[in-house]
């Protein structure tokens, strides 16, 4: 006997995959500029390589994912932050060497598609695309039971952007005497999480619906707070003004910062020149972790770093609503931590 719906049977829905594709053309629609050509579902999406007033344009690509980021959004059954984290990421992976983004691509792999979570993902995911100028081309979805436990998925994305060669922000300029700033995170952004949940739920017993100590909001809302966008900001200033630029993600400032700084230099952060978020200081002292590892762990409430000269610092800092936090100095290319 013939088994109809075999695929199905075993864990595998291609009508629901189809059904769900075809409702997305309303999320990835809002997204598309003049600059998409073809329609939505093809085995590739179609972007007009035009860029006016660019002498010389160079494209600028990234890929990443979310992290363990992805068990406080199962916990909480909150999906659509952790899709506007995904591009936000993406685009301040590619803001840091001054390319604006132009298109982007997410890969969604899960037990099975659940409709509601799925219309959330997408949701979040065309939400940070239409707020960063970027046009959701297209993506995959793969249904694949017995590879993630049920109710799970995982995220990626790629995104690929622009920038004219003369403008490129490559640190190359950096010298000692220049100064070292930094603009706020919006929490643990989209890193740490493996280390946050063992000592928020193992160490401390919480779960996410407890409510942060010395907070009025629960654990799983201060875990889901969304990754920040810099890359407006960051256009704002004028050309030549930023020397280098450092997105704080795995690794923190220690290992971030050397990404850009010449190997002659060494980047000095005052540690107490910002206000850390209570977040980070429940973390530290209830998991006993090194003040070192902390910054190397976690952002610590810097989410994004940007080098500039000394005569330049005021107006960087009035325009980017940035803090003074360090100086670069001569040394080997190192992260030094004041405490």
């Amino acid at each position: 006997m013939i088994v109809k719906k075999a695929y199905a049977h075993a864990g595998v829905d291609v009508d629901l995959a189809n059904k769900l594709k075809r409702d997305i053309g309303a999320f990835v629609r809002r997204t598309h500029g003049p600059q998409v050509l073809g329609k939505i579902g093809g085995f590739g999406g179609l972007f007009r390589a035009s860029f006016p007033g660019m002498r010389d344009p160079i494209l600028v690509a990234s890929i990443d994912g979310v992290g363990t980021k992805l068990k406080i959004a199962f916990a909480m059954n909150k999906h659509d932050t952790v899709g506007i984290d995904l591009v936000n990421h993406c685009v301040d992976d590619i803001a840091v060497l001054g390319a604006r983004p132009l298109f982007f691509l997410d890969y969604i792999g899960c037990e099975r598609l659940e409709p509601k979570v799925f219309q959330q993902l997408l949701g979040g995911l065309s939400r940070a695309c239409r707020a960063a100028g970027c046009a959701l081309l297209g993506g995959e979805t793969a249904q694949m039971p017995g590879m993630y436990r049920k109710g799970e998925y995982d995220l990626a994305g790629c995104i690929v952007g622009v920038v004219d060669r003369t403008k490129i922000i490559d640190g190359s300029n950096i010298k000692a005497g220049d100064v070292v700033l930094g603009l706020a995170s919006n929490g643990l952004h989209t890193n740490g999480y493996s280390l946050a949940r063992k000592i928020l739920f193992e160490k401390m017993r919480l779960k996410p619906s407890s409510r942060l100590p010395g907070s009025a909001i629960t654990v799983g809302e201060e875990l889901l707070r969304v990754h920040k966008n810099y890359q407006p900001i960051l256009a704002k200033l004028p050309v030549g003004i930023i020397k280098g630029l450092a997105h704080i993600t795995g690794g923190g400032l220690i290992d971030n910062l050397p990404r850009i700084s010449p190997s002659n230099c060494d980047a000095v952060i005052e540690t107490k020149s910002w206000r850390v978020p209570s977040i980070f200081q429940i973390l530290q002292k209830n998991g006993n972790v090194d003040p070192q590892e902390m910054h190397q762990v976690f952002n610590m409430g810097i989410g994004m770093v940007a080098i500039v000269a000394e005569r330049n610092a005021n107006r960087a800092i009035s325009m980017m609503r940035a803090k003074r936090i360090g100086r670069i100095e001569r040394g080997t290319g190192q992260v030094r931590l004041k405490f």
